[in-house]
């Protein structure tokens, strides 16, 4: 049985996985991934789509503004493992997305993505004409839908990122950790296996 959850810290290899697979090295180069750089995605509203244990689709909305300071969400990335993509998930996962993002009460999200498949959501470009994404896109792909009425009104400029930083690994105990597990593998440490320390 198929259903969509939120994310759990558990899922993550998985989902990173399922991306890497959709979309390979070029999600790196998105526009997009500008904008979820050292981010964590808005609390709340990452969600995956699970059968029995295994994870077959994702969707994660994110914390922006859009130009003037406007508040938004970033829709994306939204994937679906290639067995089980043409079973309607990946618009399941995009209206659970918006419903949860309205219930929230955020006003309003954008994304890039084909104009064909998000129409259906309510999502278009009558509003986005004036603003740019931080890097090279397809302008006819920036759409954005309103969850206020009026949420976007007057969107100009650049859509920037707003939402929480990641945490910064601590190194110390990151290298620690890393010579405490080649410890007990009886592996060598880094400096006796001659590396600069």
């Amino acid at each position: 049985m198929i259903q969509i959850r939120h994310e759990r810290l558990a899922d993550f290899d998985a989902r990173e996985a399922l991306l890497d697979t959709a979309f390979g090295e070029t999600s790196y180069r998105k526009s997009s991934e500008r904008l979820r750089e050292d981010r964590l995605p808005a609390e709340g509203l990452s969600f995956i789509a699970s059968e029995g244990k295994r994870v077959i689709g994702t969707a994660r909305l994110w914390n922006v503004a859009c130009g003037n300071g406007q508040p938004a969400l970033l829709l994306g990335p939204v994937a679906v493992a290639q067995d089980c993509r043409s079973r309607g998930l990946g618009g399941a996962m995009v209206r659970r997305a918006i419903q949860t993002a309205r219930k929230l009460g955020y006003g309003a999200i954008v994304l890039v993505g084909d104009p064909e498949y998000y129409n259906r959501f309510g999502f278009s470009g009558e509003k986005t004409g004036a603003l740019w994404m931080p890097g090279p896109f397809e302008r006819h792909r920036l759409l954005g839908r309103e969850l206020k009425a009026g949420a976007l009104d007057g969107a100009r400029g650049m859509i920037g990122a707003t939402g929480r930083l990641e945490p910064t690994p601590d190194l110390a105990a990151l290298v620690a950790q890393e010579l405490a597990q080649g410890a007990s593998l009886g592996r060598r440490s880094p400096r006796s296996r001659g590396h600069a320390a």
